[in-house]
């Protein structure tokens, strides 16, 4: 049995590893032989924290992902996420590998919405608005620069001590970053993406420019909400997988209209292998969203532990 630590999984893993590996994920996403699971949410004796499990198949990897949110960790020293990944043996069932994975966590999510930008955002995008100024969003605005030529990036968040911090440590990569209003943002925006535990519209659709590509990241439960409804009956929807994505993505609250067939919803992965188109005009707005599957941890687990035997 394989074991990998977090610290050995946070010095082995790139953001060009990420998105290598979730790129395949979504390809095996989008395929008639995998499955994956409708993750289940809990929550500890505490209210605050709480957990989730996400599980899949492909015909290369089986497994499960164990992502948890403890809200007293950094009174401990310790981040509120954390993630372990197991893989089990394909013909036994028995453990394969166990991977702590969180930090991992952060660049497989950041790496899923670079592969769909890297198809649906206009290749001169070039002003990057982030909502949020949590540990995600950094990696967002670092996945999103290696695939569009980003010069700006707009922060939205509520004054603090962290969100300045933030501001610098964009800066710090020889990026133009301000915090800014949210109308602001949007309206000026090449890439708006949303990395809140919002429940309800972050902005209002018609400050969303044409052209512009948006990414919800933060909706990943019943009754989480970033985005208006409004921008999505003017836009083409992508997403991850459309089984979970109506279910605890923000296309949930368009559940009705996408089974009605009055909107389309197509998985990045069909784009990717060319079973449907990506982006079709510079003007045309294209929403993704990215609500987590466990195949992308399955395929992480698999690069990182590749990765970690090329280093011997």
């Amino acid at each position: 049995m394989i074991y990998i630590s977090e610290e050995e999984s946070a010095a082995l893993v790139t953001h060009e590893l990420a998105f290598d590996a979730v790129r395949r994920a979504l390809v095996a996403a989008a395929s008639k032989q995998s499955l994956v699971f409708p993750a289940v949410l809990g929550r500890a004796r505490e209210a605050t924290n709480t957990f989730s499990i996400k599980s899949g198949s492909s015909d290369e990897l089986t497994g499960v992902k164990i992502g948890s949110f403890w809200s007293g960790n950094p009174a401990r020293g310790l981040p509120r996420h954390n993630s372990t990944v197991v893989l089990l043996d394909q013909e036994t069932g028995r453990l394969g590998a166990v991977i702590e994975a969180g930090k991992v966590n952060a660049y497989r999510t950041a790496a899923a919405d670079a592969v769909a930008a890297d198809l649906l955002a206009r290749k001169d995008a070039k002003v990057l608005a982030i909502f949020g100024a949590g540990n995600q969003a950094g990696f967002e605005v670092a996945a999103l620069a290696r695939i569009r030529p980003v010069e700006t990036v707009l922060v939205v968040a509520g004054p603090s001590p962290r969100r300045d911090a933030f501001v610098e440590r964009i800066r710090a990569k020889d990026l133009a970053a301000r915090a800014v209003s949210a109308e602001d943002a949007v309206r000026q925006a090449d890439i708006v993406v949303t990395a809140t535990p919002s429940r309800e519209p972050l902005f209002q659709a018609h400050w969303v420019r044409d052209g512009a590509h948006v990414v919800s990241m933060g909706s990943d439960a019943p009754g989480q909400q970033e985005l208006p409804t409004e921008l999505l009956s003017k836009a083409s929807l992508f997403c991850d997988l459309p089984s979970q994505s109506v279910q605890i993505g923000d296309f949930q609250h368009v559940r009705d209209e996408i089974d009605a067939g009055m909107l389309a919803l197509t998985a990045i992965g069909d784009v990717i292998e060319y079973r449907a188109p990506g982006r079709r005009s510079d003007e045309e707005i294209t929403v993704f969203d990215s609500s987590g599957i466990a195949l992308q941890d399955l395929y992480m687990a698999e690069a990182l532990i590749r990765a970690k035997a090329s280093h011997r």
